[in-house]
């Protein structure tokens, strides 16, 4: 069974999934992967792991870097998904990391483009920081929830967004 709770937040509402115990996923407003889950949970607000959440996210919304180890993760997917998302989890608050570089951290034969279909169905993004990934020559690229609310993340982390492109024709290229 699982059980979800929202979290409002300034990147918009947050749904919060467990398993009873442990964070399986945080589906933004705006990701479609992970909708159907969103719809067979069942509303439980009262979940101590939703409450461990949701202080962990008032945290990091408040630039305190709460620490990823404060909260119970069950991470679902392959083994190499949960390989990717682990080496997410190594990336510093504030800090950015290439799609290549992950690669190259967990083979030297690992494509970037594997990896960043592995990122792309992070189940908990924000706490398993997938948005401090950006492409090569600081292109600011993919986000489950839209590079908007990448680039609020990143701003929200202090990092100065001047120093990164947004492609051409995206409509947040004149941020």
């Amino acid at each position: 069974m699982k059980y979800k709770t929202t979290y409002q937040s300034v990147i918009g509402n947050l749904t919060l999934i467990s398993d009873g115990t442990n964070l399986t996923h945080i589906i933004l407003e705006k990701e479609s992967y992970y909708q159907n889950i969103k719809k067979e949970a069942k509303t439980n607000d009262n979940l101590e792991i939703f409450k461990q959440t949701k202080t962990w996210l008032d945290k990091y919304f408040n630039k305190e870097k709460p620490n990823i180890d404060d909260l119970k993760l069950k991470l679902e997917g392959t083994p190499f998904q949960i390989k990717v998302w682990n080496a997410l989890k190594t990336i510093s608050y504030g800090k950015t990391i290439t799609y290549g570089n992950i690669a190259k951290k967990i083979s030297p034969k690992m494509s970037a483009r594997a990896v960043g279909g592995a990122i792309g169905h992070n189940p908990i993004p924000i706490v398993i920081p997938c948005h401090r990934v950006v492409g090569t020559n600081n292109n600011l690229t993919g986000f489950t929830g839209g590079i908007d609310v990448k680039i609020k993340l990143l701003k929200l982390e202090g990092l100065d967004i001047t120093k990164y492109k947004i492609p051409k024709g995206d409509k947040y290229a004149k941020m």
